[in-house]
């Protein structure tokens, strides 16, 4: 939101009461505290009908810092994200010049007297500052109160994240609003609007505001990036890294980590689509296609019309299409699959529930005490209102029941047109709770799942997210279309997501919207199947291989069994990403984070720390970027030096996978399901670098744990492993292998 008309004048209607300078600064219990009023105090006088702004340094962890901005402190607490504290020691000193506040390496710093400075520090390098005309409360008439801070940007300085945004990566002279929308990929708006930036100077920023957050990012005083929220106060976090990963460690430290991920959730999803026509029958043509030819399969997906329309959501089976749902869940059972089943939170006029549900005050009403409805998606629907404890545990009864039927997991959609003319039943601010809603909805959901399965088995399939919502994966990337520039902006908004700190990500391949043609759906195949998870979803036509061509019949199969080899590599990167907050499919940005020729790359991203996609946009043409070091392309093992832009030519069974420098991969020994035990033919795959040893650890499914020490010594490989569990030690260079004898291999 803009406040000022170029740099010397405010917009129409808009009155500022800008912090001018620290008046006071007072030393508390871990806490320093400033007065900081809208003129400079030159005397007495100068106190009276004066507003202040009242700022409070504190720290819930080493290396972060907040900072609490208030104008009037009399409003009631309102919701906020749920942030993680330590006990960690955090040293304030208060003295004539200054107070500091320093929370392990980081320090905030406010200079008494004016103009207002506050300068966050690591060592001797400032991070970022808030000046003259940074700090402020503007009143717009009209329009209400805003509080907003501007955070300085340094010559290069680059801003990335902010949720899942599918414009350009870097979001330098972008006005971004934090507002959860059902627009498609092809939009400004987003379905998962993050708070939160991190910059390529060692440090990033969380508004801790649930509801609607402002940012001008060098879009409106070009020196710095601007953030405001409605209301009388504002409270956000510095986080010091310094590197993009530690950032995002602490990040997620702060706001949760993603759960653990189950293996056969990385396997390959089919989809009944959205409106096509389907029936017990036509599923099991697709599942029987699929195994006919070859085509390893995980998790079948049955989209909306499982229930029957207009009762959108009751949660029964139509029988008209599925009269046997348990005979056929337990069928799909037998064929080795997991069922997931679509579901939102609202509650259709027509279903038998919204009468039960209206009756028991489970549904948002409007402040006159009538349930809010309206027309779109679902006549005369309504919302749970999940502030309502009763209220959830109904509606996770009803998905118990489906759970009991054998249902293994949900693809939660929308929860992003969620109204502001609404009262919740605890009270909470419509503004808060539009992008919060959908954190409450999802939470509600993966309860029940890690209910019934357990911790590491649970998983949704969730559109909408705040911040938090990385502790509830997968989120897919919604509605685009079946184009080339679709798959591009597809993945611009994965990237962003994972700067955002989202460990696990998919996409439908092929395009929700449209019916690919068959060079954009193989070309989307290879891109989907190299994501963390792989789902073939479309709206009004089938994503069945073989309703494209033959090719694309052995493209699929390529992809799936390529990821399937190398499960044991993408489970140890999930297993990472619970772990520390590292994204599975990572921007260049956080690998290689000093070299200025990945700033702005987001059309190729790495999978795990050692393989590197580059998607093919094109019919057969793809541009693409190596940073230093020496390559190893996957597929034909050749070696290429790195520091170098490339262009190449690939057929659609084909894209550019290169391997890490010094990578050791460990490839599993089956490529016909996700789920195996990944020590069983494990292949420890050894690619050029300098001598050096590399322990590389293998988890199964089960949860139990492998590790191999492989050594390079010149042209020489020694490796170490569990004897009970004999491996292959490969030097991708020479192309010689060894089988394992006790627990030892040399090449």
């Amino acid at each position: 939101m803009k406040f000022t008309d170029g740099f010397w004048q405010l917009r129409d209607g808009v009155t500022p009461v800008y912090a001018q300078e620290a008046y006071d600064v007072e030393a508390g219990d871990g806490t320093v505290t400033v007065t900081a009023p809208g003129a400079v105090i030159a005397r007495r006088g100068d106190t009276l009908n004066r507003p202040t702004l009242t700022v409070t340094l504190h720290s819930p962890m080493p290396n972060v810092i907040g900072v609490r901005v208030e104008h009037w402190q009399g409003a009631r607490a309102e919701r906020g994200f749920a942030l993680a504290t330590e006990d960690a020691p955090v040293e304030v000193i208060v003295d004539d010049e200054s107070g500091m506040l320093r929370a392990g390496d980081l320090v905030a710093t406010v200079r008494r007297g004016a103009p207002w400075s506050l300068t966050f520090s690591a060592g001797d390098t400032v991070l970022t500052s808030s000046g003259r005309k940074s700090l402020a409360h503007m009143t717009v008439a009209g329009d209400g109160t805003y509080v907003h801070e501007q955070l300085a940007l340094g010559v290069g300085e680059l801003v990335y994240g902010l949720g899942e945004r599918f414009g350009p990566l870097v979001k330098n002279g972008q006005t971004v609003d934090i507002w959860n929308a059902d627009g498609g990929t092809s939009s400004e708006q987003a379905y998962k609007n993050i708070p939160f930036y991190l910059t390529n100077r060692g440090y990033g920023v969380l508004v801790d505001h649930p509801g609607h957050v402002s940012y001008e990012i060098g879009s409106e005083s070009v020196e710095r990036v601007q953030f405001s929220v409605p209301g009388e106060s504002l409270e956000y976090y510095l986080i010091y890294g310094p590197t993009p990963k530690q950032i995002l460690e602490r990040y997620t430290a702060l706001t949760g980590r993603p759960a653990t991920v189950p293996a056969w959730s990385y396997g390959l999803w089919l989809s009944t689509s959205f409106t096509t026509a389907y029936d017990e029958a036509t599923v099991t043509s697709f599942i029987d296609g699929m195994a006919e030819r070859d085509l390893p399969l995980s998790v079948f997906h049955f989209d909306c019309f499982w229930m029957r329309e207009f009762n959108w959501c009751d949660f029964e089976w139509d029988p008209r299409t599925f009269p046997d749902p348990e005979g056929m869940l337990a069928r799909l059972h037998g064929k080795d699959l997991r069922v997931s089943v679509w579901i939102n939170p609202y509650i259709g006029q027509r279903s038998p529930l919204f009468a039960e549900a209206a009756a028991a005050g489970y549904l948002v009403r409007r402040p006159d005490g009538d349930v809010w409805q309206w027309d779109m998606w679902q006549a005369g629907m309504g919302l749970v209102d999940f502030t309502n404890p009763d209220a959830t545990r109904w509606y996770q009864d009803q998905l118990r029941r489906l759970v009991a039927q054998g249902v293994d997991c949900f693809k939660t959609d929308f929860g992003e047109r969620i109204p502001v003319d609404v009262a919740y039943f605890d009270g909470s601010s419509p503004e808060r709770m539009h992008n919060l809603y959908t954190q409450l909805y999802n939470e509600a959901v993966f309860e029940v799942l890690q209910e019934a399965r357990g911790a590491g088995d649970a998983v949704l399939f969730a559109r909408s997210a705040t911040t938090g919502g990385q502790t509830m994966p997968v989120h897919w990337g919604g509605d685009n279309t079946s184009s080339y520039e679709s798959m591009a902006e597809t993945l611009r908004g994965g990237l962003s997501l994972a700067f955002s700190g989202f460990g696990f990500w998919s996409h439908d391949i092929g395009g929700f919207e449209g019916t690919p043609d068959p060079g954009v759906f193989k070309r989307w195949t290879a891109f989907g199947l190299l994501s963390s998870h792989s789902r073939l979803h479309g709206s009004d036509s089938v994503r069945v291989p073989w309703a494209f061509d033959e090719e694309a019949v052995e493209v699929t199969r390529r992809f799936t069994t390529l990821k399937l080899r190398l499960m044991p590599y993408l489970f140890a990167a999930g297993q990472e990403a619970a772990l520390r907050g590292t994204p599975v499919m990572r921007p260049l940005q956080l690998e290689f984070p000093g070299d200025p020729a990945v700033d702005h790359l987001d059309r190729q991203y790495l999978l795990g720390g050692d393989l590197l996609v580059a998607p093919v946009f094109s019919p057969a043409d793809v541009e693409f970027y190596l940073p230093a070091g020496t390559w190893t392309e996957f597929f034909s093992g050749e070696q290429v030096e790195g520091g170098r832009w490339r262009r190449e030519t690939h057929g659609f069974d084909s894209l550019p996978l290169y391997v890490r420098e010094g990578a050791v991969l460990p490839l599993g020994g089956r490529d016909d399901r996700p789920d195996y035990d990944y020590r069983e033919g494990l292949t420890l795959a050894v690619y050029p670098g300098p001598d050096t040893t590399r322990t590389v650890t293998v988890t199964t499914p089960e949860g139990e744990v492998a590790e191999y020490a492989v050594t390079r010594s010149g042209d020489a490989l020694r490796a170490s492993g569990p004897e009970a569990h004999p491996f292959t030690l490969r030097d991708v260079a020479t192309g010689r292998t060894v089988a394992s004898s006790g627990g030892r291999a040399e090449l």
